[in-house]
């Protein structure tokens, strides 16, 4: 049998029923669920990391309930759900099912959890308020103005990639002073000390747009990173270098990466995303991908 953790508390299923996979479509409530292999060493790393999960959004009061199910024992609802390698991480709320591929920390899960499973779009009323989540966010979204077509597939978009960020709205007053609109309605993205507004006639789809413009200009990147990055379609160019090797060479070509994603992000930023990558890690991607392994 397979255990399903509910608030930390184990469930034992002794069958694969149709019932049980009909029940997890109709709850309406959020069950972030980790599909395993007994025999997969990446699940059973994750393991640990898991259990912190589970009893810290217990404590934390999150709505959000935890589980994980081995997918070799009932691979007819690991393939119901999509689950096609190990570990799988997806947080399933009835037919919807969204999957998990940031970095396999508690941090990191919680936060998708917690981001998922709120609000779709999150109104900012205040500058205040405005303020403190520009603090907290890197990349921020936010649309601006009234009920509108734009609005429409603003939500549209975010109901498709609130996995990858967050989704805010406000009214232009709410805005910084710096900031000037075009016009109304807007969607407009705040990173790098400056902000873009969503050109249709410039940048295409709404939701292209997003999945483009929701990096910063410049990126410490990891093998996750870089594999979310190809969704982008953007080109990338990152320095290969020795994170611990602070010589002339390895600084001077970080710094040359950074000064052209800086200084020349009008010409840019549309199409190539830069960066720099530890060696360490580039090396340990390219032997898994090689070896068709699931990282």
């Amino acid at each position: 049998y397979t255990k399903i953790l509910v608030s930390s508390l184990l469930i034992s299923l002794r069958c694969c029923s149709p019932e049980l996979l009909l029940a997890l479509r109709k709850w309406d409530k959020f069950y972030s669920v980790f599909f395993y292999a007994p025999w997969c060493g990446h699940c059973k790393k994750l393991e640990p990391v898991w259990n912190e999960v589970g009893i810290e959004m217990k404590n934390m009061g999150s709505p959000v309930k935890v589980g994980k199910m081995d997918a070799t024992s009932f691979s007819s609802i690991a393939s119901e759900f999509g689950v096609r390698g190990y570990p799988t991480i997806k947080l399933l709320k009835g037919d919807l099912a969204y999957n998990y591929r940031g970095p396999r920390t508690k941090d990191d899960i919680i936060e998708f959890a917690n981001r998922v499973a709120g609000p779709l779009i999150r109104p900012l009323p205040s500058q205040h308020m405005f303020e403190h989540v520009q603090k907290r966010h890197r990349v921020l979204f936010v649309y601006v103005g009234g009920e509108s077509p734009l609005k429409e597939k603003y939500i549209e978009v975010a109901s498709e990639l609130i996995v990858y960020t967050y989704f805010f709205s406000a009214s232009e007053d709410v805005l910084p002073e710096y900031v000037t609109l075009p016009e109304l309605p807007a969607v407009v993205v705040f990173k790098d000390g400056t902000y873009f507004v969503y050109d249709e006639y410039e940048d295409g789809d709404l939701s292209s747009w997003i999945n483009r413009e929701r990096f910063q200009g410049y990126l410490n990147v990891d093998g996750f990173t870089l594999y979310e990055l190809g969704d982008t379609g953007k080109l990338v160019a990152i320095a290969v270098i020795d994170d611990k090797n602070s010589s002339v060479e390895h600084t001077r070509l970080k710094t040359i990466i950074q000064e052209v994603a800086r200084d020349y992000r009008d010409h840019f930023h549309r199409d190539f995303q830069f960066g720099h990558m530890d060696g360490n890690d580039y090396i340990n991607m390219s032997i898994v991908c090689k070896l068709n392994c699931i990282i």
